[in-house]
């Protein structure tokens, strides 16, 4: 972690620091550390878990299992695939393949260029308008693969 990403995560922190009798709030914490980072470093659990006089495993179990939360610098969009059940049966597996094809780039990761991140989410609430693509807050519904491209445009 560089210095100044060091002295950012130091100085948040202090700020989330319980007062007795507070009990620690490790999802508060990890968003505020996301809010001035971009991110929640792996390698900052164990400055976190001092901070809140907590385990590291109870850091690292809250931080995986919020998808919100993560673990690397994200891309300018965030593109969120919805994979839940009726996507799925509505070829949201398609939808993926066509992204991921298009810009070269594998769920979880960034594209070479940093300006998209793809993710799989377990389900977008769309089940109607399925399958789903989120990109960054906007939802868009119906969406077939050979669409990619056009749906892409206005984000580059």
């Amino acid at each position: 972690m560089t210095t100044l990403h060091g002295q950012r995560l130091t100085e948040t922190l202090e700020s989330c620091r319980p007062l007795p009798p507070e009990e620690p709030n490790i999802l508060q914490t990890l968003l505020a550390v996301q809010s001035v980072l971009g991110h929640v470093p792996p390698n900052a659990i164990p400055q976190i878990a001092q901070v809140l006089d907590i385990a590291e495993a109870q850091v690292a179990g809250v931080l995986s299992y919020y998808p919100d939360l993560l673990t690397q610098s994200a891309g300018r969009h965030l593109i969120r695939v919805c994979m839940g059940e009726s996507c799925l049966a509505n070829r949201s597996s398609l939808v993926l393949r066509a992204i991921q094809d298009h810009l070269r780039v594998s769920a979880g990761d960034n594209e070479p260029e940093n300006r998209f991140t793809l993710e799989q989410m377990s389900c977008a609430g769309n089940c109607a308008v399925s399958p789903t693509v989120m990109i960054d807050e906007d939802l868009h519904g119906r969406v077939i693969h050979a669409g990619i491209p056009s749906l892409l445009e206005p984000y580059r």
